[in-house]
């Protein structure tokens, strides 16, 4: 599903440049649990960026689904994004002012999909994640991890073929880590394809697989 071909990112900081990403690459299959771990600055933010489509590559390739996608424009960026992959930040990233369920609506807005079926679809996905009691509340009236689990129904909403995790358990306690953790094998379960950025080792190792990364490059299985 995710082939990277050497892929480089480079970044030029203060005149100097730095290699983000140093001609990694990787290959996961549809339906794997994949996590990504490596130290702060070993590149795996920006390995997910690029796989997320929200940023391109300097050098190599990437072949997402069978298309090498480097050559797309920022529309088709924005509808791969929008069609096949759901994101889940550390940060949560629902806005503010509105409810949680006008968080989890906002991606089928997007896609043009009708009132009716997006209502249903809402309805689905916040059921799913035992989070629709608290559909009419904004991010502030909800603790931490009811807002994970009201992102976690908006990455799922345009049932996407790839969840990808920043630190989803980052800004969590141990004990609402574990339970969106739970969601997450769930997902998988269910047969989605799921990589997790990381870089807490308890939470790595509850994948199928492990890439470890270290000064932007990619290593399979050590650390």
């Amino acid at each position: 599903m995710i082939v990277f071909k050497r892929v480089s990112k480079i970044y030029h900081i203060g005149g100097e440049e730095v290699k983000a990403l140093d001609h990694a690459d990787l290959q996961i299959q549809k339906g794997e649990f994949v996590s990504v771990i490596g130290p702060s600055g070993s590149g795996k933010s920006t390995l997910m960026n690029i796989m997320g489509c929200l940023d391109q590559p300097d050098e190599g390739e990437y072949i997402l689904d069978g298309q090498q996608i480097d050559q797309y424009s920022e529309k088709e960026f924005a509808h791969i994004r929008n069609k096949k992959i759901g994101f889940v930040f550390q940060s949560f990233n629902l806005i503010g002012n509105l409810t949680a369920e006008e968080n989890v609506e906002l991606p089928l807005i997007y896609q043009g999909i009708p009132p009716k079926e997006r209502k249903e679809r809402v309805k689905e996905a916040l059921e799913h994640l035992n989070i629709y009691a608290r559909r009419k509340h904004r991010p502030s009236q909800m603790s931490g991890g009811q807002q994970q689990r009201v992102a976690i129904a908006r990455a799922i909403v345009t049932k996407p073929s790839l969840i990808l995790g920043d630190e989803p358990t980052g800004n969590l306690d141990s004990e609402t880590g574990k339970q969106i953790m739970n969601i997450f094998h769930s997902l998988h379960e269910q047969g989605n394809t799921i990589v997790l950025i990381t870089h807490d080792e308890s939470v790595a190792q509850q994948a199928g697989r492990k890439i470890y990364m270290k000064d932007g490059k990619v290593k399979e299985g050590i650390s």
